[in-house]
């Protein structure tokens, strides 16, 4: 079996609000919590600027476990319209152009923020978890 770490915090996102963590890591793999916009219900600019923040924070978490945007094998994202599609994809595109994940996109009704993001990355190579 292998080892199993978990993040409980990672330096610079908010703090989980559950009883949860902010990402797994196991069998080389990292699960992430998903993830908000910084200051979730106060608006920080843009749609746009809220996925930045969103995405500033995953890889602010996997970082911490070891990995980081490169190393990303699946993304599922959860938005509040289905209006916010199109400049999703505009924002995630610059981020993951090259790489390309497979991905989940949903619209569903969101606790007071605009979108949620969790991925599944690998560790990286030689990366202390």
């Amino acid at each position: 079996m292998s080892e199993i770490t978990r993040i409980d915090s990672a330096p610079g996102v908010p703090a989980a609000v559950g009883p949860y963590v902010q990402a797994t890591c196991a069998g080389g793999f990292v699960f992430t919590t998903g993830q908000i916009p910084a200051a979730p219900g106060v608006s920080i600019g843009t749609f746009q600027d809220e996925v930045r923040e969103t995405l500033r924070n995953l890889e602010a978490v996997l970082t911490a476990a070891g990995s980081d945007l490169d190393h990303v094998v699946k993304v599922n994202t959860f938005l509040s319209s289905p209006d916010q599609l199109a400049p999703y994809n505009e924002v995630y595109e610059k981020h993951f152009a090259a790489r390309r994940p497979a991905r989940t996109t949903v619209c569903v009704g969101l606790w007071g923020v605009s979108l949620e993001i969790d991925c599944i990355a690998v560790v990286k190579p030689g990366a202390d978890q």
